[in-house]
């Protein structure tokens, strides 16, 4: 009887997969902006974080900055909740620059200038 019972119940759970047809998936109509995502310009997804630090310069003025991997960008702001200043490079090792403002060196230790400043030595 146990086998009985084994049986139809194997049976009962094979019956749904019997009534699946084994039809090639076809695909749908072409997308209608293929032709337009073709020839528009590859994008490049923004670096990730290296590094979140709070520097002390040498003025005693606290600075904020977001190091990116690839060295070539840096977020700085000048107060903690302050507007991100965008810093960028052409080439990993050169300065960091943006409207007036410089910025060279590691996330322990850093040259920054700013307008209407002197540069200066920052660390973290």
């Amino acid at each position: 009887m146990t086998q009985k019972l084994l049986l139809a119940a194997a049976a009962l759970l094979a019956l749904p997969l019997a009534a699946c047809e084994n039809k090639p998936i076809v695909q749908g109509a072409e997308d209608p902006l293929k032709e337009a995502a073709d020839k528009a310009p590859k994008v490049e997804l923004p670096p990730a974080i290296k590094a979140t630090v709070t520097m002390r310069c040498k003025d005693n003025s606290l600075v904020y900055i977001e190091f990116f991997a690839g060295d070539k960008l840096a977020n700085l702001r000048t107060e903690k909740d302050g507007t991100p200043i965008r810093l960028t490079a052409e080439k990993a090792g050169d300065p960091l620059i943006a409207d007036g403002y410089s910025l060279k060196g590691t996330p322990q230790l850093v040259t920054l200038a700013q307008p209407g400043k002197p540069a200066q030595s920052c660390k973290a």
